[in-house]
């Protein structure tokens, strides 16, 4: 019981237990506040369950979220190639001010752009693809040039003491120094990626998906069928960001010792 009292206590550590029963019980409370819901017009959970059902057997839902996943999963290969590329650039000054302006980037919508991407890559899947990796490299730049500005300039010299090149500086602390910030940089874009599913096939709805799929629905107004997709793009977001995070743990160790040590 003190386990689970401790979680009201300012800056103290939970363990494993009492976390579950703190998930357990607001994931109860969260199912009880949706079905006692004072609006009528929300679908309730059994509503819901029944619209994924239809909407897997009959309407394709699994297709739908295969298309969108392999999408999902090629924007933000191009994106970690382009960004990290650019980012480890910017040892050298001559590439410190395009990665600025990749950066300042991240306040542009995508809708004011998309007939210039449409003008460069065309339409179909390349313009949906090319959309998502913008949108996630300026956010995706912003996060991992911090974090090589940030190392400390001590490491820097304790590589140049050891008779490094400089190339050999850079790979050694920027590039193997980072690479665990980088999964972790790479694992919270691939969630805006999701994010931004929807809009991107809904401006270009060649393939299907299941962003241009949620759009029909709530176009009609079936909100349960609105629900339903949208627990599903949780759930396959949620698995994607474990399966990322379960990869960082297993090529870099270390990263959690550092964080205990902090």
């Amino acid at each position: 019981m003190n386990d689970v009292t401790r979680v009201f206590e300012p800056n103290h550590t939970a363990t494993s237990s009492a976390m579950r029963i703190v998930v357990a019980v607001q994931a109860v409370l969260a199912l009880v506040i949706w079905f006692v819901a004072p609006f009528q017009v929300l679908p309730t959970p059994p509503e819901v369950f029944a619209a994924l059902g239809k909407l897997w057997m009959e309407q394709g839902l699994g297709q739908e979220l295969i298309t969108s996943f392999l999408l999902n999963l090629e924007a933000l290969a191009w994106t970690v190639a382009l960004s990290l590329g650019l980012c480890y650039c910017t040892v050298m000054p001559f590439f410190r001010p395009l990665a600025g302006a990749v950066a300042k980037g991240r306040f542009l919508g995508l809708i004011g752009l998309t007939f210039v991407f449409t003008l460069l890559v065309g339409g179909g899947r390349n313009l949906k693809v090319s959309l998502l990796v913008f949108g996630m490299t300026v956010f995706f730049v912003t996060s991992m040039a911090a974090e090589i500005e940030a190392i400390p300039k001590s490491k820097f010299d304790h590589a140049r003491t050891l008779r490094m090149s400089e190339w050999r500086v850079v790979w050694e602390v920027v590039v193997l120094g980072t690479f665990d910030e980088a999964i972790e940089v790479m694992r919270q874009n691939a969630a805006i990626g999701w994010m931004m599913l929807t809009m991107v096939e809904g401006i270009s709805r060649a393939e299907g998906g299941v962003g241009a799929m949620l759009l029909n629905q709530n176009k009609h107004f079936h909100l349960a069928e609105v629900f339903a997709i949208q627990l599903v793009i949780l759930s396959v977001g949620l698995g994607q960001d474990y399966g990322i995070g379960l990869f960082k743990r297993l090529v870099c160790p270390y990263a959690e010792l550092t964080l205990e040590r902090k």
